[in-house]
């Protein structure tokens, strides 16, 4: 981090704060340096950036000066990819101590972690893995989540996972699971809608009935993103949760539907490989907005002619 980021990370950590942004009825995408200038040239608009964690765990650097300008005009949603609330063993106290302190240095809108697990042992995967869904898995990963609430003072929001297999032992369904979750943790959610489609497609379930049965009223964050068309070794279509493409039509006419069910709430617009240009990532998330905005529209209509 470069001496002036330096001295402004300091002043806002001590005499004062990042502005409280709004982030209800906008869409964000996840930021990525190399658009770091296009950004700044746009100048501060309504809209929010993501960040993953792990990628801000170091105590300064290039990283940390992008996302301090960042923040001082627009909002972020904090990420976590790797704190392992699904796995068995207990969480890396180290890791939950640098996630806190991200917490306390950017005051993100929005903080979130995945229902899945990354860990075995000592060793981390590049994968989100996914867990049976028994009670016993229930009261685990509740204790974790409520670890990790502890910590930063605040509730997450979890994310729905995207899934290749499912486990022979799994008493509940993965909407059961969730709002067990929610009930015994308090958390909120993030839906991820692509993952609802993926999981859906790969295991021949409607993706419609299992949003019917989400706890959408725990929402606070929806993520969109693209994925890849492939096949299974019997013919079948698999799709994988890529986030290097536009998001897929199907996936925009789900989203449109829960955010009819739901309301304008914060969405993001995932791309973590194949990085566009910004005028193209950019453009998928004036996208969203546009739905928003037209939920938001219709509401009050609807509004103003109940009153």
């Amino acid at each position: 981090m470069n001496g002036l980021a330096t001295r402004l990370a300091s002043r806002m950590s001590k005499t004062s704060r990042f502005p409280a942004l709004p982030v209800a009825g906008f869409a964000g995408t996840s930021f990525k340096h190399e658009h770091l200038p296009a950004i700044l040239g746009d100048g501060p608009k309504h809209g929010f950036f993501e960040v993953h964690a792990e990628n801000y765990m170091g105590a300064g650097g290039p990283p940390h000066d992008a996302l301090t300008r960042i923040r001082c005009d627009h909002p972020v949603s904090l990420h976590g990819v790797c704190m392992s609330i699904g796995g068995p063993r207990p969480l890396d106290k180290a890791h939950l101590g640098r996630f806190k302190a991200l917490v306390e240095r950017y005051e993100p809108a929005l903080v979130s972690e995945h229902l899945a697990w990354s860990t075995h042992d000592s060793t981390y995967y590049n994968d989100l893995l996914p867990l049976p869904y028994t009670p016993a898995t229930v009261s685990r990963v509740a204790d974790h989540i409520d670890e990790v609430q502890e910590a930063i003072g605040r509730p997450i929001l979890l994310e729905n996972p995207s899934t290749y297999v499912l486990f022979a032992e799994s008493t509940m369904g993965e909407t059961d699971f969730i709002r067990a979750l929610v009930r015994r943790t308090g958390c909120g959610l993030l839906l991820d809608v692509n993952n609802v489609f993926v999981s859906a497609t790969n295991h021949g379930y409607s993706a419609l009935s299992y949003l019917a049965d989400f706890p959408l009223d725990h929402v606070g964050e929806i993520h969109l993103a693209g994925h890849a068309e492939q096949e299974d070794d019997e013919g079948d279509p698999l799709l994988i949760d890529s986030h290097d493409g536009p998001v897929a039509d199907a996936v925009w006419k789900l989203f449109d539907i829960v955010i009819g069910r739901c309301g304008p709430l914060p969405t993001l617009i995932e791309w973590d490989s194949d990085i566009p240009d910004w005028p193209l990532l950019k453009a998928e998330a004036d996208a969203a907005q546009a739905i928003l905005d037209r939920h938001a529209r219709d509401m009050l209509g609807k509004a103003h002619a109940a009153g």
